[in-house]
């Protein structure tokens, strides 16, 4: 038994993911979307799926990320954030092992470091699963 947190009905493309985007306040809607190609395009073994309420990627079954809208911001969560290097300080929260990131609109965001942790995520869950 690995202990990795997974996830079934994973595919290509989900339905309910654009359903989702389309469902957002607008200027949300942008941050969150923006934020999740990007997770998509880490490689071509992303996987995606609709999971408690947010778009998630996923390796195989294996999720590393994903995105959430609230009221007045998006969160950018990783599964394994704990776990992830984060030099720039921007990863949020307490949890055992998901780490988020907090998107307002207007705020500046710190988009290197931010694209940094989405591909230390997705190298993190490969290597995880042993497919690096």
């Amino acid at each position: 038994m690995d202990n990795l947190l997974r996830f079934s009905g994973a595919a290509q493309k989900d339905p309910d993911i654009a359903i989702w985007f389309n469902e957002q306040r607008p200027e949300l809607r942008d941050i969150a979307h923006r934020w999740f190609v990007l997770m998509r395009e880490c490689g071509a073994d992303v996987l995606e799926l609709f999971h408690d309420g947010c778009p998630v990627v996923c390796v195989e079954d294996a999720p590393f990320a994903q995105v959430n809208a609230f009221t007045a911001h998006v969160n950018v969560g990783f599964f394994h954030g704990a776990d992830l290097p984060d030099p720039a300080g921007i990863l949020q929260g307490s949890g055992k092992h998901m780490r988020h990131v907090k998107l307002k609109p207007g705020d500046e965001v710190d988009t290197l470091a931010l694209r940094a942790l989405i591909g230390a995520a997705y190298l993190d869950i490969r290597k995880r699963l042993g497919r690096i």
